[in-house]
């Protein structure tokens, strides 16, 4: 791995929840790294394709970026107002892809799932608990 891309790789492990590569390109020029945008977007690509970081797709349909926190596949339930995210298996989601691609003849069935909501902390009405 080049050192901008460990450098990317630090910053996201740094943040909590998904980031927006321009979210981690300002954050990284905010603290003096020489780095340009395409470079970051490369290196979140390279991150993604080598399972170091994980990828989704906000509610506007922007890619956002978070460390992975297990090498495993899984998937996330996100906190649509604070952006706090949980990692979990789906075991029954495993099972339903592979039986949705076998019934339609399809091999090597591959999946994301994602499962947004709001989490206790937001859904607490201020001044309650």
């Amino acid at each position: 791995m080049s050192s901008r891309r460990d450098a990317v790789h630090d910053t996201l492990r740094q943040s909590e929840g998904f980031r927006s590569a321009q979210d981690v390109y300002a954050e990284m020029r905010q603290t003096g790294a020489k780095i340009g945008l395409t470079t970051v977007y490369r290196a979140l690509q390279a991150l993604a394709d080598h399972g170091k970081v994980d990828v989704l797709r906000n509610d506007d349909g922007e890619s956002v970026y978070r460390a992975c926190a297990t090498g495993e596949h899984h998937h996330h339930l996100v906190c649509r107002r604070c952006g706090h995210t949980v990692e979990v298996a789906g075991p029954d989601v495993e099972r339903w892809a592979e039986t949705v691609g076998a019934e339609h003849g399809f091999t090597e069935v591959t999946h994301t799932v994602e499962v947004f909501g709001t989490c206790s902390s937001c859904s607490t009405p201020v001044g309650a608990g």
